[in-house]
């Protein structure tokens, strides 16, 4: 089936590539633990399993799961399932969905509750991703081989023992929150979904 992606997003994506260049060797280095993870999970014939974990689950491990997920279909890499969770559940944050709304995905609540579900959609022929606020091993989470990519020191921190977990690494991002209610909001917000978004796809474009 020919991949219809929103076309606001998938220009998003054609100049992002232009900036690998932008990311530094060492960064480079580490992302690319990730590729391996994954390249070795293609050989095995294995569902690729990613959760992406931060301390309230509410903005960078969204991106992480959401960018992921993106990244997987742009590259047409096949079976994989993101994720996200964190060290308690809050909400999914509206600055951090308004980010993604200015990149082009069509986001949709599906429950009006406190911590509500939403789906983000971003192709006309794939399922809209499902993101909500949730601890990392909520049961809708793997349990068991899985990649834990922790986007925030805190997390980092605070999640001392993974049960489950194949591979644990750290890629932390700096928290757009300190900027919420500031002039600089909607900047920093696209600032740190773009450096995600960079990121992600960079580990997907190093797959054969």
């Amino acid at each position: 089936m020919l991949l219809i992606m929103f076309p606001k997003i998938e220009s998003y994506l054609d100049s992002l590539k232009k900036d690998f260049s932008k990311i530094p060797r060492q960064r480079k280095e580490l992302l690319e633990k990730i590729t391996e993870y994954i390249a070795k999970k293609q050989v095995q014939g294995k569902e690729i399993n990613l959760v992406y974990i931060c301390t309230h689950n509410s903005r960078r491990s969204h991106y992480g799961q959401v960018w992921a997920k993106v990244a997987s279909v742009y590259f047409g890499v096949k079976n994989v399932n993101t994720f996200s969770g964190g060290t308690e559940a809050t909400a999914f944050n509206i600055n951090a969905i308004n980010a993604l709304k200015r990149v082009g995905f069509d986001i949709k609540p599906i429950d009006l509750e406190k911590n509500s579900t939403y789906h983000v959609s971003f192709s006309e022929n794939e399922k809209p991703i499902v993101c909500f606020s949730k601890v990392y091993d909520d049961p809708k989470n793997p349990q068991t081989e899985f990649a834990a990519i922790m986007t925030c020191s805190d997390a980092e921190e605070n999640c001392p023992f993974i049960p489950g977990v194949e591979l644990r690494i750290g890629t932390t991002y700096d928290d757009p929150k300190a900027f919420d209610g500031t002039p600089q909001q909607d900047e920093k917000y696209d600032e740190r979904c773009k450096q995600i978004a960079l990121e992600t796809l960079y580990v997907f474009s190093k797959l054969k």
